[in-house]
C-alpha cells in the first residue's frame, strides 16, 4: 500500500455515510439540530487528541499488531494482552454494526419489509460478500478502498448539493435548535450527552492504517498521516453533510417515527432524502449511501482480521495456529477473515439494539487505544526514556496524551449508561471474564510478542 491506501482504509472505515447516518435518528431524538450542530465538533476535538496520541506511537513501532504491540512494549505482556482482547470485541463489534447498519438502509431500498428475518438473511449477504473479496488479496481489497474515497467524498457532494439547491430548506437557525424527544424523559443536557454517540461511533476505526502498516510502504511516516487525516478529512465533510440533512427536515417527529408498510422503522435519513427529493432522487441517493456503507463493511473486515491475525501470530488466541494461517495464493489470512464475519454475525444479534452494539464497540475499542496512551504518558511522567519515530508531538505530547485519556474515561462511562446499562454490563462481564482467564491461565502460558526486525520496517 502507498501513503493514499493507507489512509483510504481508515477514512472508509470512519465512513461518514455509514456512522453519521445509521446513528442520525439517534442523535436527532436524542438532542435534535443542535446534537449535529454542536456534537459534531466536539466530539471531533477530542477525538483529534486520540488520534494524535496514538499516531505518535504508530510512528514509533509500525507493526499488524498496533495497539496491542504498543502496549505490549510500553507496559509488558499483560497490558499487551488485554489490549489485544479489547481491540478484538471493538473490531468485531464494529464490524457487525458497520454490516447491520447497512442492512438496515438496504432491506427497505429492496422493497422488503425491516423484519428480524429479513435483516439477518440480508446481513449475512453482506458479511460473506466482504470475507469472500477480503480473501482474493490485498491489492484489490487496496483498489477498492481508493475507489471508497471517491464514493464517499463524491457521495456527499451530490446528497449536499442536492439537498442545498432542489430541496426546501429550514432556516440556518433551526440547525441550532435545543429540542429532545426521548422516549425516557430526560433532561435536554443529559439527552444531549448520550446523543454523543452518533458522532464517537463515526470516528473508530481510523487505528487502520497503523494495523495495515506491514503492507505500507514507509509505514512510520505515511501511517501516522493516514489516521490524522482520516479523522480530520472526515470531520470536514462529515459536518456539510449533518447541515444539508438537518435543514432539510420538515417535520422533526415525522422523520422520527416513520414506518414501513408492515409498521416496522425506516432509517431517518432515508425518510429525510425522499421527503426532500422525491421518492426516485431520494431512492438513488439511498442506494449511493448503502454502497459507502458497504465499502465501509469491507474495510472493516480487513482491519479487523489483520489485528486477529497478528494476536494469533503471537500464540495470543486459541487455536492460533489456525487463525495465523495465510493463503499461499492469495496472500491472506483467509481463517481469520472468516473468523471476523461469523462471530460479527453472532455479536449482532446478542445485542439486540443497534445502539446497545455500537455502544460496545466505542467503548471496547477506545479501551484499546488509551491503554498504550495511558502507558506512553506514565513513561514520560516516570521519565522513562520513550522510542520515537520520524512523526511525534513534541513537548506537547504529555497534554494531549491526557486529554485524551480523560476524553476516553468520560465517553465510556456515558456510553455504559442508556439501555439499561446493557453496554456497560456487558463491557463489565467481559472484563472480568478476561481478567479470571489471564489469572488462572494465560498469565502462565502468553509469552507476549514475537519481535523481529522484520516486523518493524523502516522508510523505503
Amino acid at each position: 500500500m502507498g501513503g493514499f491506501s493507507n489512509f483510504a482504509i481508515s477514512f472508509s472505515i470512519i465512513s461518514i455515510l455509514t456512522g453519521a447516518v445509521t446513528l442520525y435518528g439517534h442523535g436527532l431524538r436524542m438532542g435534535g439540530p443542535f446534537e449535529m450542530a454542536a456534537g459534531w465538533p466536539l466530539v471531533t476535538l477530542f477525538t483529534m487528541t486520540v488520534a494524535l496520541s496514538m499516531a505518535e506511537l504508530a510512528s514509533a513501532l509500525p507493526t499488524s499488531g498496533s495497539v496491542y504491540h504498543w502496549a505490549s512494549k510500553l507496559g509488558g505482556r499483560s497490558w499487551g494482552w488485554f489490549t489485544a482482547w479489547f481491540n478484538i470485541a471493538g473490531n468485531l463489534t464494529v464490524l457487525a454494526g458497520v454490516d447491520y447498519g447497512c442492512a438496515l438502509f438496504v432491506t427497505p431500498l429492496l422493497g422488503l419489509e425491516a423484519t428480524t428475518r429479513n435483516l439477518l438473511i440480508v446481513y449475512s449477504a453482506l458479511l460473506v460478500s466482504h470475507a469472500l473479496i477480503n480473501q482474493f488479496g490485498i491489492r484489490l481489497v487496496a483498489s477498492l478502498n481508493d475507489l471508497s474515497v471517491t464514493v464517499h467524498i463524491a457521495g456527499v457532494i451530490a446528497i449536499v448539493g442536492a439537498l442545498l439547491l432542489f430541496a426546501p430548506k429550514q432556516p440556518v437557525s433551526s440547525f441550532f435548535t435545543r429540542v429532545t424527544h426521548n422516549p425516557e424523559s430526560w433532561p435536554y443536557w443529559w439527552a444531549f450527552i448520550i446523543g454523543l454517540l452518533q458522532a464517537q461511533w463515526t470516528f473508530t476505526g481510523y487505528d487502520a492504517s497503523a494495523s495495515v502498516s506491514e503492507e505500507t510502504v514507509d509505514p512510520r511516516r505515511r501511517a501516522p498521516w493516514g489516521m490524522i487525516l482520516a479523522v480530520a478529512v472526515s470531520s470536514v465533510v462529515g459536518y456539510l453533510l449533518l447541515i444539508a440533512l438537518t435543514l432539510a427536515i420538515k417535520d422533526v417527529g415525522a422523520v422520527l417515527n416513520a414506518k414501513d408498510a408492515g409498521g416496522n422503522d425506516v432509517p431517518a435519513v432515508i425518510t429525510i432524502l425522499t421527503g426532500a427529493l422525491g421518492e426516485r432522487a431520494g431512492g438513488a441517493f439511498s442506494w449511493l449511501t448503502a454502497g459507502a456503507m458497504w465499502f465501509c463493511g469491507l474495510s472493516a473486515v480487513t482491519w479487523c482480521s489483520r489485528v486477529i491475525y497478528a494476536f494469533a501470530r503471537d500464540d495470543g488466541l486459541p487455536a492460533s495456529k489456525l487463525w495465523r494461517r495465510v493463503s499461499q495464493k492469495h496472500q491472506t489470512p483467509g481463517p481469520a477473515i472468516w473468523l471476523c464475519v461469523v462471530v460479527a454475525f453472532a455479536a449482532a444479534v446478542y445485542s439486540g439494539a443497534y445502539s446497545v452494539v455500537t455502544s460496545i464497540s466505542v467503548i471496547a475499542l477506545y479501551f484499546s487505544y488509551v491503554i498504550p496512551v495511558f502507558l506512553s504518558w506514565r513513561a514520560k511522567r516516570r521519565g522513562e526514556p520513550i522510542e520515537r519515530g520520524p512523526w511525534h508531538l513534541g513537548k506537547y505530547d504529555s497534554a494531549i496524551n491526557l486529554i485524551a485519556i480523560l476524553w476516553v474515561a468520560f465517553i465510556s462511562v456515558i456510553l455504559s449508561l442508556p439501555d439499561g446499562m446493557r453496554a456497560g454490563k456487558t463491557i463489565a462481564a467481559f472484563a472480568a471474564l478476561l481478567g479470571l482467564w489471564y489469572l488462572f491461565g494465560e498469565r502462565r502460558r502468553f509469552r507476549g510478542p514475537k519481535w523481529s526486525e522484520s516486523k518493524v520496517q523502516g522508510p523505503e
